[in-house]
């Protein structure tokens, strides 16, 4: 005879199922495989006879008390579906025994099953989630496969909480009788506190494994499976379906040592492709509910640009400041909008300040975190109908101001960046440059009591916006560059254009040229700025060399 594949792996199976629990059917099969099972009857020998008399070969008991009938049994079983075991069936027949409404209500049920013949199963019951039973495997569970290991107070702890049933307690009109937050939990209070509360209900699936004729003690019974179901349609088997895996085994203790072998299937009817289809109806009518639920709450009023405008919504943070001579410094910010086609909502602030903070040493410089957050709104309207014109962009300036002792502030340096033409996240590095006098009194002055040269117009720092000329002279103005600024900025861009068919775009497309016209329009003037600093700080060095070494084509400024 070959030998048996034995299923070792007896752990956990997590399903989760849609359906209903309640359509949960498992098939249940337990057979005795010792060799006790196996015919082994020596016929009688009787004197004067050579043949041997068919009526010998009546089954015996086996060695182990068992009957045939007793040797195997398959039962189907619903969720939650009792069975009762020959012990429950001596107990709840005493009408003494019963003190709850549970005992009374199965001492009916049992008197009704002796009136109908009897019960159908004789080793295979049930616990359902209503009895008190609790499998004490549950509190001695182990988290590794390690044999020495030793359970820590938590995993004790959560082995003997019983997570069955739920809180049927109503909490509307409730008082919280405890504090919502303990500043100084005590030791035993984190014990008896860091435990979960899952609502679960539980079923076992038992067997009684005594000798025929000694059924219905409590060390003969055997936990086959244990079936945990959540609200959230979670279905937790231990241990999992047989399916094409080996059966499992038991080996019973005592003198006589038995050898069962058991298999569970799952052998739910499968739905009906009518009843499929009802059910999608079900879940795409509560969907749909629960959908009209969610907008009611949002509102249905969904506010659209006019005709030809673009409204730029922009979500931004000041991060940090690095590379500045003093401590304590603080960002001082504002949006530039162009005087033409832009315009913000009258609530709109395009200014703030940040907050002052200390640098921390990074590297060789000294950083400044300051994660300060900001947004604000604009909006473009589009009326200049020619190719040639191309939108300006709003400008983020930046003032650097560090603080003393005596609560004075020094200027640390002026910054400017356009904003992003794309929509999306953007890091953006400003760096700042500071006015410079080339007096020793005047950084004397700013050591010491705080004073030192500032811009009247911010806007200087870019091309102002009052500005009408064709060119911006610098000239004279002695600068020395200081740290950076790190803007971190997401942008989105709201436009009816965005949603027009290709056909409709081709006429309206204005405004998409013209900002992809201005990325690169953007990406020029930087270069160019590259260069005018270049250049600015070729003219500040020739300016720091002694006169009688430099020639006269050289000083002059084009």
């Amino acid at each position: 005879m070959a030998e048996a594949i034995w299923s070792s792996d007896t752990g956990e199976a997590v399903y989760r199922s849609r359906d209903p629990v309640r359509n949960l059917r498992l098939r249940v099969h337990l057979q005795r495989i010792t060799s006790s099972n196996y015919l082994h009857c020596q016929p009688a020998a009787q004197l004067g006879k050579d043949l041997i008399d068919l009526a010998t070969f009546r089954p015996h008991p086996t060695a182990s008390g068992h009957r045939p009938e007793e040797e195997e049994e398959e039962v189907v079983i619903g969720w939650q579906e009792k069975l009762f075991s020959q012990f429950e069936v001596d107990l709840y027949q005493n009408e003494a025994a019963c003190q709850s409404p549970l005992d009374h209500q199965y001492r009916q049920e049992i008197l009704k099953l002796e009136d109908a013949g009897g019960r159908k199963n004789r080793r295979i019951f049930t616990y359902t989630d209503s009895d008190r039973y609790t499998n004490l495997e549950e509190h001695c569970q182990k988290m590794t496969t390690a044999a020495s290991e030793m359970p820590s107070f938590l995993v004790e702890r959560m082995a003997n909480v019983r997570r069955r049933r739920q809180d049927r307690r109503g909490t509307e009109g409730g008082i919280l009788k405890s504090r919502i937050v303990t500043w100084e939990p005590s030791e035993e209070f984190i014990r008896n506190n860091h435990v979960i509360n899952t609502p679960l209900q539980t079923m076992y699936i038992m067997a009684d494994l005594g000798p025929y004729g000694k059924l219905g003690y409590k060390k003969h019974e055997h936990v086959l499976c244990t079936l945990k179901v959540d609200s959230n349609g979670v279905i937790t088997v231990k241990p999992d379906f047989t399916g094409s895996k080996g059966p499992y085994r038991i080996e019973t203790e005592g003198e006589k040592q038995e050898l069962w072998k058991y298999t569970v299937d799952n052998v739910s009817s499968l739905a009906q492709p009518e009843e499929e289809e009802r059910e999608q109806r079900v879940f795409k009518d509560l969907y749909g509910r629960h959908k009209e639920y969610l907008n009611s709450l949002v509102g249905t009023d969904f506010e659209m640009t006019a005709p030809g405008a673009l409204r730029l919504f922009v979500n931004g943070e000041v991060v940090s400041a690095q590379g500045y001579e003093y401590d304590n410094l603080y960002v001082h910010f504002f949006v530039e909008l162009p005087t033409s086609n832009w315009s913000s909502p009258a609530f709109q602030q395009l200014s703030g300040i940040t907050q002052t903070c200390a640098t921390k040493s990074r590297g060789m410089d000294n950083v400044a975190y300051f994660s300060y957050p900001f947004t604000f709104e604009a909006s473009f309207l589009h009326e200049d109908e020619s190719v040639d014109a191309l939108p300006e962009w709003p400008v983020l300036y930046c003032e650097v101001l560090s603080l003393d002792f005596w609560q004075r502030y020094r200027v640390e340096g002026y910054g400017a960046v356009v904003l992003p033409a794309t929509p999306g996240s953007h890091t953006l590095t400003v760096s700042t440059w500071r006015p410079l006098e080339l007096s020793p009194v005047a950084e004397l002055r700013r050591f010491f009591i705080g004073g030192s040269l500032e811009l009247e117009d911010l806007s200087y720092v870019w091309i102002p916006g009052t500005f009408k000329g064709e060119r911006l002279s610098r000239f004279g103005l002695r600068t020395e560059t200081t740290g950076s600024v790190t803007f971190r900025l997401h942008c989105l861009q709201q436009s009816r254009a965005f949603m027009e068919s290709s056909s409709l775009r081709k006429r309206m497309r204005s405004v998409l040229d013209r900002l992809e016209g201005f990325s690169q329009q953007s990406s020029i003037q930087n270069v160019l700025e590259a260069f005018r600093r270049a250049r600015r700080r070729m003219q500040e060095a020739r300016e720091s060399l002694p006169q009688d070494l430099v020639s006269p084509s050289e000083t002059s400024v084009s």
